[in-house]
């Protein structure tokens, strides 16, 4: 006899309604400078964010560093930052708390390292001081849907189902969730392959002057580093990446590391949007922390005494889910300098390729790109906008464009895209990326 066995799901607690302008899902740097630019221009945003903080994959991730700011040349002529707005007040708000280093060479270019504690601290004095009313530990589970447009999201705390109705909702999640839940079309890097995820961690007891003294102040590690790693992978170490970044932070006797390879058990790079690939990058993340930093301690001048002070609370995701805009920023616009009369953020970023053996970079030297409007606009549907990694973009530009500084310039843009369709009753459809470059050129971006 067969039995037939009926499933019910139950959650009997009430669900909570909040009206709000502007709706924001996720806490990164895209997240944290949409929210905050919308309700500077008056409107009411409501924010949340999965942990209890801010950050995203700079703090969550342990990226550890804000790329993107500066211009590539070859030499060594110094730091020549053509990244400038919401950025520009965030980087200062570090610096005045002692959490942001001076800019280190990296490659033919610079970045800046921060301390991700003070991250955190000064996205929480931002928000606070703009008013924004912030969940956090809360995941968005579902969008409303109100005739096929988005009218905000279904969120889930400890406490119940939040539902947050707004007329523009900003999915800066990192992985275009919000447009997979409405059922708008997405990509996924090449043919279905991402660039593998990367277990970020600080090592703590380092003499960084003795370090630097034998490396160099290039935080991208010199060849013969490289050979040591092929030579002692296998020969009692499990080292399976050889180019490796290592970056003095503002910590006194620290480095940040970035140097795991993470791939599958059956050698497949592993992607975050597969939740069992997520957990298996997670397990073999923290297993390659201990090779490579036993590694450093038993070779490396200045790590004889280090130990690991600490990981990411995720392994790093460079590449997910895409949303499909109504522009898509091509991989041949990134090398070329493209410019365009509605881009909103530009970059000086190389081409950084992290799949295959080794990562791939290609400079862009001299120069920069734009990225246009329309890659945040997706292309079905209305009341929805995108920010940050997430934007319509071919798999390489993707290696280019979702780096730290310009998803703060995607969220400064997008913050006024969503100010601009309440304030003026305008269809995102309809908005104009002249008019935002506009906004952001007053706000002292110096796109023009």
């Amino acid at each position: 006899m067969t039995r037939t066995i009926v499933l019910e799901t139950r959650d009997v607690r009430p669900v909570e309604t909040i009206e709000a302008d502007v709706f924001v899902a996720g806490g990164g740097a895209a997240g944290l400078a949409a929210a905050v630019t919308a309700a500077r221009q008056g409107c009411r945003v409501v924010l949340a964010e999965r942990y209890g903080f801010c950050g995203g994959g700079a703090v969550a991730g342990l990226s550890g560093t804000v790329c993107g700011l500066y211009e590539a040349s070859n030499g060594d002529a110094p730091p020549n930052q053509l990244v400038h707005g919401f950025v520009d007040e965030f980087i200062a708000m570090m610096h005045a708390r002692g959490g942001l280093g001076d800019p280190v060479k990296y490659g033919k270019t610079y970045t800046v390292v921060h301390d991700p504690l003070v991250w955190r601290e000064v996205a929480d004095a931002l928000l606070r001081e703009a008013g924004i009313t912030v969940i956090y530990h809360a995941t968005v589970t579902e969008v409303v849907l109100d005739e096929g447009r988005v009218a905000g999201a279904q969120i889930y705390t400890k406490s119940g189902k939040v539902r947050v109705l707004a007329p523009i909702t900003i999915d800066a999640s990192g992985d275009a969730d919000l447009v997979t839940m409405a059922g708008w079309p997405t990509s996924m890097g090449d043919n279905g392959h991402v660039q593998n995820p990367t277990m970020i961690f600080r090592l703590g007891g380092v003499d960084v002057e003795r370090f630097l003294s034998a490396y160099g102040h290039d935080t991208i590690m010199p060849p013969e580093i490289s050979v040591q790693l092929v030579e002692a992978n296998g020969r009692g170490y499990t080292l399976p990446r050889a180019k490796i970044w290592l970056f003095p932070t503002p910590r006194p006797g620290e480095l940040l590391c970035n140097c795991t390879r993470i791939t599958g058990a059956d050698g497949r790079e592993l992607n975050s949007m597969i939740h069992r690939d997520f957990t298996e990058a997670e397990f073999e993340g923290r297993l390659q922390v201990r090779e490579y930093a036993c590694f450093f301690r038993d070779h490396l001048a200045g790590c004889e005494t280090s130990w690991v002070n600490d990981t990411g609370v995720q392994v790093g995701i460079r590449q997910s889910r895409q949303a499909l805009g109504v522009q898509t920023l091509l991989n041949a616009d990134i090398l070329a300098g493209k410019k365009f009369a509605d881009g909103i953020a530009r970059s000086p970023w190389p081409i950084e390729l992290h799949s295959g053996s080794r990562p791939r970079v290609e400079w862009l030297l001299n120069d920069y790109y734009e990225v246009p409007f329309g890659c945040f606009v997706p292309q079905q549907g209305d009341g929805l906008l995108t920010a940050g990694r997430c934007l319509s973009a071919e798999h390489e530009a993707v290696a280019s464009a979702r780096v730290t500084a310009q998803c703060f310039s995607y969220g400064h843009a997008i913050g006024h895209a969503a100010a601009l369709a309440v304030n003026e009753h305008i269809p995102v459809s309809r908005l104009a990326g002249r008019d935002i470059r506009l906004l952001l050129n007053r706000d002292g971006a110096q796109l023009d």
